[in-house]
């Protein structure tokens, strides 16, 4: 595989593949203290034979542990290409989807895009996403989880806490994926050396956080109840509507190529209540609703398996390329990453 040339997409890569040992570590801790043996294997993908680059995935599934978990590195350049504008995206993409419901599920997002002017700026999102959220300790959880951000950044804390909240509302639903958001985009100061050093340790203190909140939540935690298993497929059901509905970098790194399709989609759970999600289709305006009925379409049972993975994410291409001012109606923060805007 090749690498980017440029040294700060060096050091960005640097940078996530060290995040990416970390979370791997943190989350096989919380399992083994639990007994289970099982571990995290790797997945290598390439793109264009890896001549633009390419990247790996740290997964496990259907663990006592874990119901789906993926961590995910990639490095895309255009080194080759000198008319692109964007000259590389170098990317930590992490969900953990513990199996037990009151194990909060966790997304981390870190990453440096580069343009070919040499300018660049970081993406840093981490939201708790417990399926109980009204839990004693879906609440205690959302402190935590809160309060370490704010020590890792005290300065930019507020407004991306703000950006987080807007861009994780489900306008169709009311509510919000997650109870706790972290979200800064296109960030870049005239430090580069300590915008690197914050997004470095905003992983660290999310990935090291979310492990201890998990670890105590599943601690001599006995069988979950019928009521919790239920309430934990229909937030489940959510994540996916949110996903392949909302969400910008999902459905931006399924625009750009159909390589890494199931690595894209590392961060669905393994199963959803599909006459739930039938039922949202009436509340997504339009043409939306169409792709709510061609998801349904493509995931003929509740299991989200590599199949369906694949089957989805070429469902959602297929139709952002037939209705690109679809793209409008996705989530957003205070920006739309130029990224995006060039896909269009």
């Amino acid at each position: 595989m090749i690498l980017a040339r440029s040294p700060s997409a060096q050091l960005a890569l640097t940078l996530v593949t060290e995040l990416q040992r970390r979370m791997v570590l943190a989350q096989e801790g919380v399992a083994h203290d639990r007994g289970d043996a099982g571990r995290f294997l790797e997945t290598t993908w390439l793109r264009d034979e890896g001549r633009h680059g390419g990247g790996t995935r740290w997964s496990v599934a259907d663990t006592e542990t874990f119901d789906r978990a993926s961590v995910n590195v990639s490095q895309v350049h255009y080194d080759d290409e000198p008319a692109k504008r964007l000259a590389s995206a170098t990317a930590l993409s992490t969900i953990i989807h513990p199996r037990h419901p009151q194990g909060p599920s966790v997304h981390i997002h870190v990453s440096w895009t580069e343009m070919r002017d040499g300018s660049g700026y970081w993406r840093i999102m981490a939201d708790l996403n417990p399926s109980l959220v009204d839990s004693a300790v879906a609440r205690a959880g959302k402190q935590r989880f809160l309060d370490a951000l704010r020590g890792a950044a005290p300065d930019a804390f507020e407004a991306a806490v703000a950006q987080g909240d807007r861009y994780f509302w489900i306008p169709a639903l009311s509510r919000h994926r997650g109870v706790a958001h972290f979200y800064l985009e296109q960030y870049a100061t005239a430090e580069p050396a300590a915008d690197r050093a914050l997004a470095q340790r905003v992983g660290e203190i999310a990935i090291d956080t979310h492990a201890a909140i998990l670890g105590e939540a599943l601690r001599d935690r006995g069988p979950p109840t019928a009521e919790e298993r239920a309430t934990q497929l229909a937030y489940h059901t959510l994540y996916l509507f949110q996903v392949l509905t909302l969400d910008r970098g999902t459905t931006s790194g399924l625009l750009v190529h159909d390589q890494n399709d199931v690595g894209i989609l590392g961060s669905l759970p393994s199963r959803v209540n599909r006459e739930l999600l039938a039922s949202w289709r009436d509340h997504v305006a339009a043409p939306v609703n169409t792709l709510v009925d061609r998801i349904l379409a493509a995931l003929p049972t509740d299991a989200v398996d590599d199949p369906a993975k694949r089957a989805l994410a070429a469902t959602v291409r297929e139709f952002y390329r037939a209705h690109p001012e679809a793209l409008d109606l996705q989530a957003r923060g205070d920006v739309v990453p130029p990224t995006v805007a060039n896909h269009r």
